[in-house]
């Protein structure tokens, strides 16, 4: 993918004394007393912001919080707090600057954190009138939100349009590098780890994987449905049976090229969905009617475990279990660290997959962990992003 990289600028003296506009995914959660309860995403605005700064540019920057009202702003919808963690990452006062759109006051060397860009009218809906006064306030248009770059809103798409120049930013720039080497150009074999409540939310995702992938491991609700496709009973477990016809057709499109989903050869079950549930390892062909199936058995997580080890390129979207129980962790612990110790270059996104991570302590072994959500899911279905598209637009002129 053709696109002007911030960073090369920056090396080039390109933004000594310009006005950049940094464009950051920002949106932490908050608690009632409006503090940040997890910061992961200012801490990875930081590289850009100071990479800017160290180029002597006058810095701007700004996100959206929350689901604002355009036109309403509400003390709730301040990025106030997001200033504060911002100081005292980069060491230095960052000011924060409300009703901003008409022209904002910034010197080389100096950073301010703009308010809230979807209280902004017309912020949503990409206004041309909007865009173009964006475009105004920046000699230089940066976009490091990956968290947003499926969508083509006033500051994801309509600035870079106008904007002298547009170029994506260091976090940006690497979930391009890392989908690319994962998905365009993958080492073999590529193994896929879909999972989830659902097969209807990634039903898309599923199919679209289906041509591309060496292996298609599901879990979660999405495995049960498969589980039904197989012509295995589930119980009581959630599914969607009037998908089962779609999920065959998932099976049999791998089949054809001489792919395949593992189906699981047994399942951790238990009468209730609870924590402190008694919980039965069974063969996937001893599940009975009163049965939840909450986590893929230990024989079926050690199969999958050695495909992942022996995989070229692993792509991971969704816990395979009810992980955030004890009982029902094995399926997911073990897959997290078969990836961790596998030689293949692993992305993972979303989430669920993110607190699994954490949980168990393989951020290191992991080649890319992606920071956005939706924005993930959309490459996996082999959608453009807008955000790329128009800086790629940008780039070849």
């Amino acid at each position: 993918m053709n696109i002007l990289r911030f960073s090369d600028l920056c090396a080039q003296g390109k933004a000594q004394g310009q006005r950049v506009f940094i464009r950051a995914d920002l949106n932490v959660p908050l608690n009632n007393a409006g503090e940040i309860t997890e910061d992961t995403r200012v801490r990875a605005s930081v590289p850009c912001i100071e990479m800017a700064l160290k180029a002597g540019a006058a810095v701007m920057i700004t996100s959206h919080l929350g689901r604002p009202t355009e036109g309403e702003f509400q003390p709730a919808d301040s990025l106030a707090p997001v200033a504060k963690r911002l100081a005292e990452l980069l060491g230095r006062e960052v000011p924060l600057v409300a009703n901003w759109v008409d022209g904002v006051q910034v010197a080389p060397g100096q950073v301010v954190l703009l308010e809230n860009c979807r209280v902004n009218v017309g912020e949503k809906k990409n206004a041309p009138a909007l865009a173009h006064k964006l475009a105004a306030l920046c000699d230089i248009f940066v976009n490091d939100a990956f968290g947003t770059a499926h969508r083509a809103e006033g500051t994801t798409y309509g600035i870079a349009q106008f904007a002298p120049i547009a170029c994506a930013g260091p976090l940006l720039s690497a979930e391009i590098d890392a989908l690319q080497k994962a998905l365009a150009a993958p080492a073999q074999p590529l193994v896929a780890i879909v999972a989830g409540s659902k097969v209807s939310t990634k039903l898309t995702i599923l199919e679209a994987l289906s041509h591309k992938v060496d292996q298609l491991i599901v879990g979660g609700g999405i495995a049960n449905t498969f589980m039904l496709a197989a012509g295995l009973k589930i119980g009581k477990s959630l599914a969607e049976p009037d998908l089962v016809a779609q999920a065959k057709a998932v099976i049999d499109a791998m089949a054809a090229r001489g792919a395949q989903v593992p189906i699981p050869t047994d399942v951790v079950v238990a009468k209730t969905f609870a924590a402190d549930a008694p919980a039965t390892v069974k063969a996937a062909t001893d599940v009975a009617d009163d049965d939840l199936i909450l986590d893929i058995g230990p024989d079926t997580a050690a199969r999958l475990a050695a495909q992942l080890k022996a995989a070229g390129t692993i792509v991971w979207n969704g816990p395979v279990g009810v992980f955030e129980f004890a009982a029902f962790e094995n399926g997911t612990r073990t897959i997290a660290q078969a990836i961790a110790e596998s030689k293949a270059f692993s992305i993972a996104g979303g989430g669920d997959t993110l607190a699994a991570i954490a949980k168990y302590g393989i951020e290191d072994q992991v080649g890319y962990i992606s920071t956005g959500g939706g924005a993930f899911l959309e490459v996996l279905e082999g959608k453009t992003l807008p955000a790329f598209e128009i800086l790629e637009k940008r780039a070849n002129g």
